[in-house]
Protein backbone atom coordinates (compact mmCIF):
# COMPACT_ATOMS: atom_id res chain seq x y z
CA UNK A 1 0.00 0.00 0.00
CA UNK A 2 1.71 3.52 -0.75
CA UNK A 3 1.66 5.65 1.70
CA UNK A 4 0.83 9.36 1.69
CA UNK A 5 3.85 11.70 1.37
CA UNK A 6 4.30 14.92 0.36
CA UNK A 7 5.97 15.73 -2.97
CA UNK A 8 9.76 16.31 -3.75
CA UNK A 9 8.71 18.58 -6.40
CA UNK A 10 6.81 20.60 -4.21
CA UNK A 11 5.04 24.61 -5.82
CA UNK A 12 4.27 26.00 -2.53
CA UNK A 13 5.12 22.58 0.08
CA UNK A 14 4.50 19.28 -1.85
CA UNK A 15 1.35 18.88 -0.53
CA UNK A 16 -1.04 18.45 -3.63
CA UNK A 17 1.49 17.16 -5.84
CA UNK A 18 1.82 14.29 -2.69
CA UNK A 19 -1.78 14.10 -3.17
CA UNK A 20 -1.46 13.76 -6.77
CA UNK A 21 1.05 10.85 -6.76
CA UNK A 22 -1.06 9.08 -4.52
CA UNK A 23 -3.84 8.74 -6.14
CA UNK A 24 -2.31 8.70 -9.82
CA UNK A 25 -3.13 11.76 -11.54
CA UNK A 26 -1.80 14.73 -12.33
CA UNK A 27 -0.27 17.63 -9.97
CA UNK A 28 -1.91 20.52 -12.29
CA UNK A 29 -5.43 18.77 -11.81
CA UNK A 30 -5.01 18.68 -7.84
CA UNK A 31 -3.90 22.28 -7.98
CA UNK A 32 -6.38 23.49 -9.82
CA UNK A 33 -9.25 21.27 -7.79
CA UNK A 34 -7.82 23.10 -4.82
CA UNK A 35 -7.97 26.71 -6.23
CA UNK A 36 -11.65 25.64 -7.17
CA UNK A 37 -12.41 24.37 -4.16
CA UNK A 38 -11.13 26.93 -2.08
CA UNK A 39 -12.60 30.19 -4.11
CA UNK A 40 -15.79 28.25 -3.98
CA UNK A 41 -15.24 27.67 0.01
CA UNK A 42 -14.54 31.09 0.57
CA UNK A 43 -10.53 30.12 1.20
CA UNK A 44 -10.95 29.49 5.18
CA UNK A 45 -11.40 25.55 5.04
CA UNK A 46 -9.28 24.67 2.02
CA UNK A 47 -6.67 26.58 4.24
CA UNK A 48 -6.99 24.98 7.41
CA UNK A 49 -7.50 21.65 5.87
CA UNK A 50 -4.22 22.45 3.09
CA UNK A 51 -2.14 23.14 6.23
CA UNK A 52 -3.23 19.98 8.67
CA UNK A 53 -1.90 18.13 5.75
CA UNK A 54 1.00 20.14 5.53
CA UNK A 55 1.69 19.54 9.33
CA UNK A 56 0.62 16.03 9.40
CA UNK A 57 1.99 14.57 6.08
CA UNK A 58 5.88 13.01 5.90
CA UNK A 59 8.20 14.27 3.42
CA UNK A 60 8.87 12.05 0.76
CA UNK A 61 12.41 10.68 1.65
CA UNK A 62 13.12 8.95 -2.25
CA UNK A 63 15.11 11.13 -3.92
Amino acid sequence: MKKLKRSNDPKISGVCGGIAEYINVDPTVVRLGTVALAIFTAVIPVGLVYFIALAVMPEDSDV
